[in-house]
């Protein structure tokens, strides 16, 4: 193996993160901040040893591969990335790679990438171009920098060992980066390109947590002559329609069913009671604009609409395009989203009979 090490430092005071609960353990897509960094290191196969540095050894109780060891960091960054490579020199290790533990998005790739450029190179920095116009202020006078000389520098930054120690040994300064010690003292730096999705998490706003929440709906009717049949909004050539106190749409209905499961604001029947003859005869699509203009007042939308129609005839293959197309415009979505599936009952039951079509949709939708 190469004598690669990775140290992850996550023993910051989160100040400006404004919580009560440090941001290294914030939980961020299931798992605590600090845990995307470890095991994506773990993932990679690409180091003897991974190194978290962290204010509190006690938090974590989870036990991870014994080429992750655990130790106490200090008051600033720099202290920090300094214990760690005391920590690692009896390692003797070749190159070092040190990364914010705030950055759980980077790829094993920006990994493997940074190692090869160390092979002819002793610092190597991925960094994007500024896409603001950046300002510079001197005194009471403001300048522009250049956008395309602008250099937002990321974590991981890989170096090869003895001159990134040596270097940090004679630092009496606070640093961000290990990057500022290279270039303070005339250094080389080999630039690499980084990763848009590879951001810092700093300020709780930084931490998009889209909550999902699913939804189940079901409903089956009757066949019967002399009524139109409609699914999904459109109206089908058949020779029999839906028996239901409103138009019996199944597709609608159980699409309501399975937003208002979503929402936890009970079933259709609570909104639309079969027993009011202000509903009666109703247009399906009439009651999903009512479920609907609740989900925009809820601030919610739809990520996903499965559906599956269940009955012999008619066949959905022949349909499928312009039900869709009905949703899409009923639901104010794009038909990406939207998955029509047609399911036969081998001829079973009332269904199996052509006596009867049964509809079952599972929604997901976010804040």
């Amino acid at each position: 193996m190469i004598n690669n090490y990775f140290i992850i430092l996550a023993s910051g005071q989160s100040k400006r993160f404004n919580s009560a609960k440090q941001k290294q353990f914030i939980k961020y897509k299931n798992r605590a901040l600090f845990e995307h960094s470890i095991l994506k290191g773990v993932k990679s196969k690409l180091f003897k040893k991974i190194i978290l540095v962290i204010n509190n050894k006690n938090k974590i109780k989870k036990k991870y591969s014994k080429d992750v060891l655990i130790i106490k960091g200090g008051k600033e960054r720099s202290d920090s990335s300094l214990i760690a490579l005391k920590y690692i020199k009896k390692f003797k290790p070749g190159n070092v790679l040190i990364h914010d533990a705030a950055r759980p998005d980077f790829s094993i790739k920006l990994l493997f990438n940074i190692i090869k450029n160390l092979k002819k190179n002793q610092a190597v920095i991925p960094y994007l171009k500024a896409k603001d116009t950046v300002k510079y202020k001197i005194k009471n006078e403001y300048y522009n920098l250049q956008r395309n000389n602008s250099l937002l520098t990321q974590t991981p930054q890989g170096f090869k060992f003895n001159k990134l120690f040596n270097l940090s040994i004679k630092n009496k300064n606070k640093i961000t980066d290990e990057a500022t010690l290279f270039i303070n003292n005339n250094e080389k730096v080999k630039f690499i390109k980084g990763e848009i999705l590879n951001n810092k998490i700093t300020f709780k706003e930084d931490i998009k947590i889209n909550k999902i929440y699913y939804g189940i709906g079901f409903d089956i009717h009757r066949l019967i002559k002399d009524k139109k049949l409609y699914l999904g909004g459109i109206k089908i050539p058949f020779h029999s329609g839906l028996k239901g106190h409103s138009d019996g749409d199944v597709i609608i209905h159980s699409v309501i069913d399975s937003l208002l499961g979503a929402m936890r604001k009970k079933d259709i029947g609570s909104i639309f009671p079969d027993n009011q003859k202000k509903f009666k005869n109703i247009r399906s699509s009439k009651m999903l604009k009512t479920v609907i203009e609740m989900l925009n007042k809820n601030n919610l939308y739809i990520n996903n609409l499965d559906i599956n129609l269940i009955c012999e005839q008619p066949k959905v293959s022949i349909y499928r395009d312009r039900i869709i197309k009905s949703l899409t415009s009923l639901l104010d979505i794009d038909r990406g989203i939207i998955n029509l599936k047609g399911k036969t009952v081998e001829k079973l039951g009332l269904i199996g009979k052509e006596k009867a079509i049964a509809c079952e949709v599972i929604c997901s939708i976010s804040e």
